[in-house]
């Protein structure tokens, strides 16, 4: 019998995971119910910001005029609507005071104001039937937030002639956060099923189905355990619970596929039940640790940006990969070896294929290749595609440049709107149209003069001496002078403090107040000055992102390189990986401008366009993105790379691993897609952004990428994609991680490209006899 040469530690590890799997899953399900315990009420304690650096000076400003000057930054607005009458008549000025008073009277609600109190005529709407009561809730974003859920139903609805309702930054969070609860409910109730069902078309038992979503459980319920404990230490967004969901049952399908793919295979070839697993664990194992490796450093690079929102995915994405790795390498192999040959039980397939008839059938099994199991199911379906997959990989290797120039030109060509990207920052219209606070927001925007939540905000500090009115004149003529400025008010000033409120003509996000944060920053003063505002928060976040994005893609890029020259040995294969990974990404960016910057099917898809991308989201979706498609990248050289140590044969080494990872990548990558599609149907706008974006991405990468890209690229490159110096060939070969395979006809022997497997005798590679 042969064997594969690996490292004692890894022989130790699957005496480990085999000896006693039983105590193996009973820990296991022991863990995962103080996981459900310790993450119950994770959301309730996560945000719905994130997206401003705390240290640019636009955060410094805000809070500093927070502090000193409560009442210029409200972040709770009631919309008071007179219906018919003017919101100057006596009885609507009465009650609204009367709102006031109460408003005011409420414990930790400050600087509460109002069109009735100060005649100010951006709190008065164009039209004189509503009005504005602008109040600031202290506290935390939590803390805030529970404030809101105590006063909100005493204000809003009807009071005798007006009728009220809540907008405001605090009211878009609240409302943001509960529909992403909601949101991501109903997206695991369309996920999970539908993944099952796919499941068992994938592998035809229903045992073998169940063992996927079983990781994938455990992986999310440990996620939320670990988000729980980390929210006592710092803030972690809300958003960060939809990619621990996708990832969650993403991954955990990809690396239970592929190990219950490759245990059944060792089956299928005469292998007792703990070698099989053994053996599985040498070869699918070890890929699937790669895998999670390159996934989770690509994640991680977002841990050097500031902005909390970036920093909560690093968080949740490197605990669910770890623990999707974990679960896929410790429980499972623990609950095949339980198994056995049970794993293919309750073959669902059996129904449809007795009424197809019984000689169809059997036509169809004997022209797979295939026998079927112990107990009568039949092999996967992916296997029966393998032929197919091989023949695809001969037609493109054949016409390797048309394929390889057709394929980069078509992936180009579709990034092409990208380069009209806008930058903006996220508002309520995230929101469906419906919600309260998005229609308070939008009447603000329709009805009243100029854009009230767009101002910028100038805080001036003294230096020492107490300023002078003439100083603070002067320094506002010169604002005044400024291009773009609309009016200037202000100076309201308090102790040594004092702050301008400018009104930008245009959009609040417009290049022209982009323009004019920067113009105003230059202005000299003799006090100290700092400008916040929506236009001064997007630089910054614009600025915060760009000094760390160099940082961020070399993280991934050497790490990656490293990684896949451990697997390969090669120097080009790791440098053809990136940039085929970076080059499936661009369909999936130039989408998101064409649909979500410019508003192209938003009717369909049920999304308000702003015009603009919010900052955030494109690091965002590159990282995740960037690291799944390394994980199908990973499963198809690892196989080739196998192969080729096998048998020394560049091109047949190129085909065997199509053909024996081709179907498996697809039917992951369709299911992954299915779970983002799920997170897709999100009522929040960036949500449905980021799940149609990565389940597109993903499908770009497996069936072009995968399919025809690497195939004639490597065609192209010949034997000179597995160079590499001396040096590091000799460190690859001490130090190296790649798999070994057992020699043996296999279960492909005697069909098609299967055949011409046995044929090629073993001439490389860590295999001994």
């Amino acid at each position: 019998m042969s064997e594969v040469n690996s490292p004692p530690a890894l022989g130790r590890w699957t005496r480990l995971v085999t000896g006693r799997p039983g105590l193996s899953l009973l820990a296991a399900l022991v863990l995962t119910a103080l996981a459900v315990f310790a993450g119950s009420g994770v959301a309730d304690r996560m945000g719905s910001g994130g997206w401003d650096d705390p240290g640019a000076e636009s955060s410094y400003a805000t809070e500093a005029l927070e502090r000193e000057f409560p009442a210029s930054q409200p972040n709770l607005l009631l919309l008071v609507d007179s219906g018919r009458a003017s919101v100057d008549a006596p009885a609507v000025a009465a009650e609204a005071r009367r709102l006031s008073e109460r408003l005011a009277a409420e414990k930790d609600v400050v600087g509460v104001g109002s069109y009735w109190q100060t005649r100010s005529p951006a709190l008065r709407a164009e039209d004189g039937r509503q009005a504005l009561i602008a109040a600031r809730i202290e506290g935390d974003e939590k803390a805030a937030a529970e404030v809101l859920k105590r006063i909100a139903p005493d204000f809003r609805g009807t009071h005798g002639p007006v009728e009220v309702s809540l907008g405001g930054p605090l009211a878009v969070q609240d409302e943001m956060t509960t529909t992403i609860q909601e949101d991501l409910l109903r997206a695991e109730l369309i996920a999970l099923p539908v993944t099952l069902v796919l499941l068992v078309m994938i592998f035809g038992s229903a045992v073998a189905a169940l063992l996927p979503l079983g990781v994938g459980i455990v992986a999310i319920l440990g996620t939320n355990a670990i988000l729980r404990a980390i929210t006592e230490f710092t803030d972690v967004s809300v958003f960060a619970q939809n990619l621990t969901t996708a990832l969650g049952l993403g991954l955990a399908i990809d690396y239970a596929l592929f190990i219950v793919r490759r245990f059944r295979e060792e089956l299928d070839a005469g292998a007792e039940v703990r070698e099989a697993v053994g053996i599985t664990l040498r070869t699918a194992g070890r890929t699937v640790l790669f895998s999670a490796l390159t996934v989770a450093v690509s994640l991680a690079a977002m841990l050097v940006f500031p902005q909390y929102f970036l920093r909560s995915f690093a968080y949740a994405g490197i605990a669910v990969v770890l623990l999707a790795a974990a679960a896929a390498l410790i429980l499972l192999p623990a609950a095949l070896m339980l198994l056995g040959h049970r794993v293919n039980a309750l073959d669902l397939r059996r129904l449809f294929r007795r009424r197809r008839g019984k000689g169809a059938s059997s036509d169809r099994d004997a022209s797979s290749g295939q026998g079927a199991s112990p107990d009568g199911s039949a092999a996967p379906s992916v296997e029966e595609a393998g032929a197919g997959w091989a023949r695809l990989a001969d037609l493109v290797m054949r016409r390797a440049p048309l394929f390889a120039f057709g394929t980069v030109a078509a992936l180009v060509l579709l990034g092409l709107p990208f380069l009209g990207v806008k930058f903006g920052t996220p508002d309520d219209r995230q929101l469906p149209s419906t919600a309260e606070s998005h229609v308070v927001q939008q009447q603000i925007r329709d009805g009243f003069p100029g854009s009230p939540d767009g101002a910028l905000e100038v805080f001036a500090a003294s230096t020492g001496s107490a300023t002078t009115p003439a100083a603070y004149a002067d320094y506002r003529d010169r604002i005044s002078a400024l291009p773009g400025v609309l009016r200037v008010d202000g100076p309201v000033t308090s102790g040594g403090s004092a702050y301008f409120t400018v009104q930008p003509e245009g959009e609040a996000v417009g290049e022209g107040a982009q323009r004019l944060v920067h113009d105003l920053r230059d202005i000299p003063a003799p006090f100290d000055t700092s400008v916040t505002g929506k236009a001064a928060v997007l630089e910054d976040s614009k600025s915060a992102i760009a000094d760390q994005l160099p940082l961020a893609l070399g993280i991934i890029v050497v790490v990656t390189l490293l990684l896949v020259f451990l697997l390969t040995g090669s120097v080009l294969i790791p440098i053809q990986a990136v940039v085929l990974n970076a080059l499936s990404l661009t369909a999936m960016f130039g989408a998101v401008v064409w649909v979500f910057q410019d508003g192209n099917l938003s009717g369909l898809l049920g999304f308000t366009p702003t015009g603009d991308i919010e900052t955030t989201l494109p690091v965002l979706m590159f990282c995740i993105a960037f690291g799944l498609s390394m994980d199908y990248g990973v499963f198809l050289l690892s196989r080739i790379k196998e192969e080729y140590d096998r048998t020394g044969d560049h091109e047949h080494a190129v085909r065997f691993g199509l053909r024996r990872t081709g179907g498996l990548i697809t039917a992951a990558a369709v299911i992954l897609a299915v779970v983002m599609v799920g997170i897709g149907t999100s009522r929040v706008t960036n949500t449905k952004m980021l799940g149609l974006g990565i389940a597109l991405a993903v499908l770009m990468d497996a069936m072009v990428v995968r399919s025809l890209l690497v195939p004639s690229v490597m065609k192209l490159m010949g034997a000179s994609t597995w160079w590499a110096p001396g040096p590091l060939r000799r460190f690859h070969e001490r130090f190296g991680l790649s798999e070994g395979e057992i020699p043996r006809p296999g279960p492909d022997a005697g069909s098609g490209s299967g055949s011409e497997e046995a044929s090629v005798p073993p001439t490389r590679g860590k295999v001994r006899t």
